[in-house]
């Protein structure tokens, strides 16, 4: 990873934090997007101590927000011309229904709009070799895509519309591999496993008493950013592309999971809300 340019989201806690620590370690410059300023500089002065290496970047926005996606891929666009791993990890659920000022269901907005925002938008930053990561999870089993309620209009559960979104992130990743095939850049998602992170803290309730509990049994941040350094800097899967990885080991996720006329199709809608297209 010496000299390697690493753009990742979520780095300020859980996985994130643990993943960029050991790229930076291993000599990679981190340049990653955080909302909240106080934990921003924290992170960046943590970065900026681990000697070896050109200037570490942390850049501001509110990830649910399409506007702010765009703006700050364009800012990493302008400071980073050749970018080696993007890494999408940004991710929450939410117990009640909410909506962001664009109007989009908050969890598809921040779990699946911001990975397809920001990707398509740094793809001319991403030559090959490079490679994309987006953290899925084991939680999109059991979920399916109905596209004419996406975002949970008709019927909202805080589970079901987390386990839609994880299962978007896997469709998008496919998708996005059979794009890029022949480009020497590669797409690729995982489940980290269920971690011991901030992630529901912003629940509060009994469905935040139970998100708590249940950590206790959870694995360390340390455990579940395996299979992510794994795929951010393995030589042994520098070609492989569409995949779905579970403690660095390709595993086949559910069958809609694998649904190439979904994927194909949740991409033309993303496109439509992002009003931003690939060719």
């Amino acid at each position: 990873m010496q000299g390697k340019t690493v753009v990742i989201t979520g780095a300020t806690s859980g996985i994130g934090e643990v993943a960029a620590d050991r790229l930076a370690q291993r000599g990679a410059r981190i340049v990653f997007i955080a909302r909240d300023e106080a934990r921003g500089e924290a992170m960046l002065k943590h970065l900026d101590a681990i000697a070896g290496h050109s200037p570490h970047r942390v850049f501001y926005a509110d990830m649910a927000r399409l506007s702010e996606m765009r703006r700050v891929a364009g800012e990493i666009a302008s400071a980073c011309p050749q970018i080696d791993v993007l890494i999408n990890n940004a991710g929450a659920m939410f117990a009640q229904r909410q909506l962001t000022e664009d109007g989009l269901e908050r969890t598809f907005a921040l779990n699946h709009m911001a990975y397809f925002v920001l990707t398509t938008a740094l793809l001319p930053q991403l030559k090959g070799p490079a490679r994309i990561i987006s953290t899925a999870s084991a939680a999109h089993k059991g979920a399916k895509l109905d596209f004419d309620d996406l975002q949970g209009a008709k019927s909202y559960s805080a589970w079901g519309a987390y386990g839609r979104s994880k299962l978007m992130n896997i469709l998008f990743t496919r998708a996005l591999a059979s794009r890029l095939n022949g480009s020497g850049v590669t797409a690729n998602c995982l489940h980290p496993g269920f971690v011991n992170t901030r992630f529901g803290d912003n629940n509060k309730g009994v469905f935040g008493w139970g998100l708590g509990l249940a950590k206790n049994i959870a694995l360390s941040p340390a455990q579940g950013a395996e299979t992510l350094l794994y795929l951010a800097s393995s030589p042994e899967i520098a070609s492989e592309s569409g995949k779905y990885f579970h403690k660095c080991r390709v595993e086949t996720p559910s069958r809609e999971a694998r649904n190439d006329a979904d994927a194909a199709r949740l991409w033309q809608v993303s496109e439509a809300i992002a009003g931003q297209r690939l060719n």
